[in-house]
């Protein structure tokens, strides 16, 4: 049953941005949550070495093992989970380091992102220059986790499946790309300039992979159908503009100006703070609603196992990151526009 909140105020830990259109979840498993959280623990810190001891508690406020199990509960077990949530990590990983808040820069990110992108789609070359290539798969931790996410992800992985991750993880790294290029510019992008770089620089390599966290397969030509490729792209665009309304009053508070949908409608159409912010509600509502009428046209006119199990596992993924936003007050708070 579709839920609009009224009210700031939820059952469980962190507000609802007022007016949000969105579905509540159950909670997720605690068994499960725990079991995620110790291995993906265990698993940055032992096999890839992915932060210093300094960052932990950043590590532990991100609270993926949560976030993954209310993402797919539709997973077979742990090992299933765990496929979603290295990736999930690793991505984290390279946006923070190479992007953002932790020594991540504009400049020179096109060639950093390249190599990194090499983990994924592996470089083909002669053997003179091939071990430099592999030595350099260990060189960062964004690399190092990578390249152990994907390693993991293809042995459970079709092959198409995985191609299909490899094809929007450079969907993803265009659109870091494209807001480096904007920042180094200090270009503020006109409105739907900026929802096409949120088209790219977007969470959707996250729900495309639900078939394979639920050990079964969307095959590829039906992946390929331009209304599945709109329904995706849709689920994908509204997951990412709640990013942008959770993570709002973080990114106002960190240096420079750091674009997001309430600052872009804000800047572009002469609007106040908290009118733009509204304003933002109102597109993330239309792109919900226009992902769910998408979904259930492609539903009727291809309604195979497949299409549907996958269908649901996206709209589920779409619901779970919006519960993880809400409840992950150790992240996110919301601003005082009500």
């Amino acid at each position: 049953a579709s839920s609009v909140s009224t009210s700031s105020v939820s059952s469980s830990e962190g507000p609802i941005v007022p007016g949000l259109y969105h579905h509540p979840v159950p909670e997720p498993d605690p068994a499960r949550v725990e079991e995620v959280s110790r291995r993906i623990k265990r698993w940055a810190e032992d096999e890839v070495q992915l932060y210093p001891e300094e960052w932990e508690g950043q590590f532990d406020g991100f609270s993926v093992g949560r976030y993954m199990v209310a993402c797919h509960p539709d997973a077979p077990g742990i090992d299933h989970l765990m496929l979603a949530t290295r990736l999930m990590v690793a991505e984290n990983a390279l946006d923070d380091c190479y992007c953002e808040d932790h020594g991540g820069s504009p400049i020179g990110l096109g060639g950093r992102i390249l190599l990194a992108h090499t983990t994924l789609d592996h470089l083909h070359t002669t053997p003179e220059y091939a071990p430099e290539w592999e030595e350099s798969l260990g060189s960062d931790a964004p690399r190092r986790a990578y390249r152990s996410a994907m390693d993991y992800f293809v042995r459970a992985a079709t092959p198409s499946q995985s191609d299909r991750y490899r094809h929007d993880m450079a969907r993803l790294h265009m659109g870091y790309l494209a807001e480096a290029a904007w920042a180094q510019t200090a270009y503020v992008p006109e409105v739907w300039e900026y929802l096409a770089m949120r088209q790219f620089n977007n969470f959707r390599p996250c729900p495309t992979i639900t078939d394979t966290v639920g050990s079964y397969e969307l095959p590829a030509d039906l992946h390929a159908l331009p209304k599945m490729q709109r329904a995706i792209a849709l689920a994908g665009n509204a997951a990412t503009i709640v990013n942008d309304l959770y993570s709002y009053t973080k990114e106002l508070d960190s240096p420079g100006l750091h674009l997001n949908l309430p600052v872009v409608i804000a800047r572009r159409e002469q609007l106040s703070e908290r009118d733009a912010y509204l304003k933002a509600v109102e597109v993330h509502n239309q792109l919900m609603h226009a992902f769910e009428a998408a979904a259930a046209e492609v539903a009727a006119e291809c309604p195979l196992p497949s299409v549907l199990r996958f269908l649901k596992g996206v709209a589920t993924w779409v619901d779970g990151n919006h519960d993880w936003h809400r409840t992950n007050t150790y992240r996110y708070s919301l601003p005082d526009f009500w």
